[in-house]
């Protein structure tokens, strides 16, 4: 269920980050707001750019970061992996940790308290551009499940605002210009950011569950966005759309 009040404030903070230092308070706010550890975005892959690459915004400890890139923990962190996988978020929970090397890796992050469970969603946008977004908790585990399990729609939401602001506000890709929605478009949009799915928004607007799915699909080819989560967090971007 999507606390759309939540959403919105945690939307309107993403927005106030015009700058690439505000990005790491506005990860902080939203860590407190979500009761969450920790925060981090990275940019996998720029889509061609390169002079501001690599490119990481986190909550973590200074020195926890510092130690990841000086002992090239991308290099063996199977965080790293999930952009291959697909866009379905994954639970740190299901990781292959076996090998000795990754044990360390995250006995060490735990030393930091960076927090026992984690959750990492893979972006992939229309240039190319490849990020993750992983969040932390400290929380017992059934705890960790029910916040996971209350939070994973407006995480993917702000997964996919945030690569939209980190790339703008970083310089690592200019705001591009799409297609007007048309007005069913940004209805099924706008009712879909609240946690609707189609058989509850072709009710809301008097129209069959095919249409919706037809308004969604179109939506997202416009806005060049992979997903409706996607396409969401651009519409909300863009400010097509309020949340």
């Amino acid at each position: 269920m999507v606390d759309h009040r939540r959403l919105s404030l945690s939307l309107r903070t993403l927005q106030a980050a015009t700058r690439r230092e505000e990005l790491h308070s506005a990860l902080d706010e939203l860590c407190v707001r979500y009761g969450l550890s920790h925060m981090t975005f990275l940019v996998v892959c720029s889509g061609g750019r390169s002079d501001s690459y690599p490119y990481y915004c986190t909550t973590y400890p200074e020195a926890w970061a510092e130690i990841y890139v000086d002992k090239r923990y991308f290099d063996i962190d199977p965080v790293i992996d999930v952009v291959r996988w697909g866009f379905m978020p994954v639970d740190w929970s299901t990781l292959d940790r076996r090998s000795a090397q990754v044990y360390r890796l995250f006995k060490e992050a735990r030393s930091y308290d960076i927090g026992h469970y984690g959750l990492t969603i893979p972006i992939r946008g229309s240039k190319g551009e490849r990020s993750l977004f992983s969040v932390t908790s400290n929380l017992p585990k059934r705890d960790w499940s029910r916040l996971r399990a209350s939070s994973i729609h407006e995480l993917q939401i702000l997964s996919h605002y945030l690569h939209e602001t980190t790339l703008s506000a970083s310089g690592l890709r200019e705001v591009g210009h799409y297609r007007t929605l048309s007005r069913r478009e940004t209805q099924c949009l706008q009712l879909l950011a609240t946690g609707r799915i189609s058989k509850q928004i072709a009710a809301d607007l008097g129209i069959s569950e095919n249409a919706v799915k037809l308004y969604l699909r179109s939506a997202r080819i416009k806005l060049s966005a992979a997903t409706s989560c996607q396409a969401v967090a651009k519409a909300s971007f863009l400010e097509l759309i309020k949340i």
